[in-house]
């Protein structure tokens, strides 16, 4: 008989609205990854290590050199001291690396804080490995947390907390004062911080990535989390990383190994050979998003929408409310793609409870035709679905 916690769940919105886009032929500025194809020199290190490398078993907790090269990584981006050899695990991608969390350190009623609009594959992990969510929900414009939601979500069964940062919906990079917020309350609470960190290289001017990790008492209890996949715009790869201290490695690498043993060598050594000769790439990469993000938000407030702030990822979300429609955000999205052809998503998906049902997220991550074009195409959902209403 199927497992009642996997049965019961939908299909995931972007693969709703991505199989939409299909078969529609529509424009998909809903699912999060780039046109373009990455770099050219790490591709190449790949296809080389396929015909002269090395295509047999690795070693179950990754090459030493892609292990090192992350330890190299973090120092030199975030001035993080791992030991590569006892604090960091290479896993088949980021949602992976989750489960292998969640796995390894839940135990059954263990209580698990995160925060919501959530990534959807973290709610079904947390409860097959027996963890009971407690949802802290977040708001726009700002999507922050405070003090009180703090108090009313922590208690004497909380034993993880999961933070996405920078945020995926909401293109939210956390200030300073509420990371040193959440670190107090995970020490005060000797709580394990999980850290889906994938989007720490995609950060645009004005704002500043900090690693939960690095903050005071957080060395012993986070589980940083690391994806090949969004740093070099290849997320197809499936390349994540897990960095803890030797303890929580200790049972993290357990938990890999009966999940998928290990990864593809070949996209483990070009990832190796990317992070440690990446040159401008990390530097060059946010400018160039940047550059598509400001376009996108340029031409959409000619055209009247309300956009909110994005300060990271591949993302920036419309206020439906604040642009003149009246629709929710699904009812939106899905005209949008039906009858105007381009794809979104609206942001209600990534809410369990009380979900806010006015915002739509896009993808800019795009070519300047397909930004402009779907441009052209949600202006016209929008006239549309005004028209529907009056």
């Amino acid at each position: 008989m199927a497992n009642a916690i996997y049965s019961s769940l939908p299909t995931t919105v972007f693969e709703e609205m991505s199989g939409l886009a299909r078969s529609l032929g529509a424009i998909n500025m809903g699912q999060g990854f780039p046109d373009a194809p990455g770099p050219e020199a790490v591709r190449a290190k790949a296809a080389d290590a396929v015909l002269n490398g090395y295509n047999q078993y690795p070693p179950m907790v990754g090459l030493p050199e892609l292990r090192q090269a992350v330890a190299a990584h973090y120092s030199r981006t975030q001035g993080l001291d791992l030991d590569w050899a006892g604090e960091v695990t290479i896993t088949s991608g980021a949602t992976e690396a989750l489960a292998a969390a969640f796995l390894a350190l839940i135990e059954p009623g263990d209580e698990v804080v995160v925060f919501q609009p959530v990534y959807d594959a973290y709610l079904p992990l947390i409860r097959r490995a027996g963890g009971v969510p407690k949802l802290v929900s977040l708001s726009p414009p700002d999507w922050r947390f405070t003090r009180p939601m703090l108090e009313a979500a922590f208690g004497p069964r909380t034993r993880l907390v999961v933070l996405n940062n920078p945020i995926n919906p909401t293109g939210t990079v956390l200030p300073d004062e509420d990371l040193a917020l959440l670190a107090e309350f995970c020490v005060a609470h000797d709580v394990v911080a999980i850290c889906d960190e994938v989007w720490e290289q995609v950060v645009f001017t004005g704002a500043r990535h900090r690693p939960l990790i690095g903050y005071p008492g957080m060395r012993e209890r986070t589980v940083k989390i690391g994806s090949a996949g969004k740093m070099f715009g290849l997320t197809g790869w499936k390349v994540g990383y897990l960095a803890a201290c030797p303890a929580l490695t200790h049972s993290l690498a357990r938990a890999h190994q009966f999940l998928t043993f290990t990864t593809p060598p070949n996209l483990q050594t070009a990832v190796a050979w990317g992070l440690d000769n990446a040159g401008d790439w990390f530097r060059d990469m946010p400018v160039d998003l940047e550059r598509s993000r400001d376009r996108l938000v340029d031409g959409l407030r000619r055209e009247g929408f309300a956009v909110l702030p994005s300060q990271g990822t591949y993302f920036l979300s419309i206020d439906l409310k604040g642009s003149g429609v009246t629709e929710g955000d699904r009812d939106f999205c899905l005209r949008a793609v039906k009858e105007a052809g381009v794809a979104a998503i609206p942001v209600s998906a990534f809410y369990e409870t009380e979900p806010v049902t006015h915002i739509v997220r896009l993808c800019f991550s795009k070519g300047d035709d397909v930004l402009d074009e779907g441009l052209r195409r949600l202006a016209k959902a929008r006239e549309l679905s005004r028209a529907a209403i009056r």
